[in-house]
């Protein structure tokens, strides 16, 4: 066992993959992150498997980087800080169909709005289901519910109130963010330190253009089988469907997404908002006519989808997550 708290075993920087990836922040931001590895010791589901750190470029513009991680060995929180903190937090999760991490598009860029707004952001680095992990329909969130528990552990070194942590998702990151704010408080690996004993529910969550049914006609295939595995029997595609979980603690909920979406269909995100009103929780859902799929923060001013952060933020303040 460590004999040193955990969450004060950071790295500036802690592999090649996480080398380039921090060496261009964008503005608001710090030019040197703290990088919070989630599993100290063991990594639950750990068989050993040969897992390479990879980034792919995907622009052609070197001053807005877009890129896609994938082989994330060793999963960690990258701490954005503003340069005036109001105390809230947001746990950001980047999407990708849970084959890759859009890394700027869904992470860097989302975290440089809310440092703005003087909101600490925790970007999730975390591991893909298919790359080798035993339980792989839980390996994401077990990462996420970790991140969550880091967090709120870490409250007075990261200068936040822990009762106001939100988490902020994006397509199948928005299927992780759905299912740590319904699965919470679920039992996905053995307790290992007193992180373990922080709450994992977020105050409030944040779902952009999400994955929500693996199981409906409506669902994303490509996510469903990259966390599940092709064939995956029914009762595991219900039980991982983010709007059958719907209790009486699962958090406020804002959704955004374009009707126009042609990768994940808008319903997915009125399939959940219906599950949480039928269930008399606090909910917000807007439908944009257009912006289509993964737009980010990256539409421009004249689109009405590109409101949606400001729609995010004031939900979000009206639920005492963010101040006034």
């Amino acid at each position: 066992m460590p004999t040193t708290d955990p969450t004060r075993r950071t790295l500036l920087i802690g592999s090649a993959a996480l080398c380039t990836l921090a060496a261009a922040p964008l503005p608001a931001q710090p030019s040197r992150d703290e990088i919070v590895p989630l599993w100290p010791t063991a990594i639950p589901g750990d068989r050993r498997s040969k897992i390479t750190p990879s980034v792919e470029e995907r622009s052609k513009d070197p001053s807005h980087p877009d890129r896609w991680l994938r082989g994330v060995l060793s999963p960690v929180l990258t701490v954005k800080r503003p340069a005036r903190p109001n105390g809230s937090a947001v746990l950001v999760i980047p999407g990708g169909g849970y084959g890759f991490l859009s890394y700027d598009n869904e992470g860097l860029e989302q975290a440089a709005w809310l440092n703005a707004l003087g909101v600490t952001a925790f970007i999730l680095q975390y591991r893909l289901p298919a790359e080798g992990w035993n339980d792989r329909a839980l390996v994401p969130l077990q990462d996420a519910q970790r991140a969550m528990r880091t967090i709120r552990a870490g409250a007075t070194r990261f200068g936040i109130d822990p009762a106001r942590v939100a988490t902020l998702g994006f397509s199948a990151g928005g299927h992780l963010a759905g299912s740590l704010a319904t699965r919470h408080d679920e039992a996905t690996y053995a307790p290992t330190d007193a992180i373990d004993r922080e709450s994992a529910r977020p105050d409030y969550a944040g779902l952009i253009y999400p994955v929500v049914s693996l199981e409906a006609p409506f669902t994303h295939g490509g996510s469903r089988d990259s966390l599940l595995g092709k064939d995956a029997p029914v009762a595991l595609r219900h039980a991982a469907s983010v709007e059958t979980r719907v209790t009486a603690t699962t958090p406020p909920i804002f959704l955004a997404h374009a009707a126009d979406d042609d990768l994940v269909p808008v319903a997915n995100s009125i399939a959940l908002f219906t599950a949480l009103h039928a269930a008399a929780r606090p909910a917000e859902l807007h439908v944009f006519e257009g912006g289509g799929h993964g737009f980010g923060t990256r539409l421009p001013p004249g689109k009405p989808a590109s409101k949606w952060p400001e729609l995010f933020m004031a939900f979000g303040t009206s639920k005492a997550v963010f101040p006034v």
